[in-house]
């Protein structure tokens, strides 16, 4: 069992910089995938990043390539994503996820991942 609380989010306008973490409960933190999603209003929850177990490995969706980095501390038990050049349209609640899994295709998608935060929202202002 793992348990993931998120926090960093905020108010932030267009340009702007944000850091969320995401802290995880349990002694088998560095087994797992961590991966940030986030979601809208009105939106299906669509993927962010992920990395693996070791740190690795990263991987991105397109609309945040070049301007979003996730990193992991597994000595803390704690993954981030450092967002920078926000825009409006990343604004959403953004969730963490701990996943088992290792192939891409499985990472990229919510159902791949096997505990949930509860989430943090970030708002852009334009």
């Amino acid at each position: 069992q793992v348990h993931l609380v998120e926090s960093g989010g905020g108010l932030v306008q267009a340009g702007g910089s944000l850091r969320l973490s995401c802290a995880a409960s349990g002694r088998t933190f560095s087994t797992y995938a961590m991966g940030w999603f986030r979601q809208a209003p009105g939106k299906e929850r669509e993927f962010v990043a992920f990395i693996n177990w070791s740190g690795s490995s990263t991987y991105y969706a397109d609309s945040v390539k070049g301007r979003f980095t996730i990193s992991r501390d597994n000595a803390k038990n704690t993954v981030y994503l450092q967002m920078n050049g926000l825009k409006p349209e990343d604004t959403a609640v953004y969730y963490c996820g701990a996943s088992r899994r290792a192939v891409v295709a499985v990472l990229t998608i919510p159902q791949g991942y096997d505990y949930w935060g509860q989430g943090t929202q970030v708002t852009v202002s334009s």
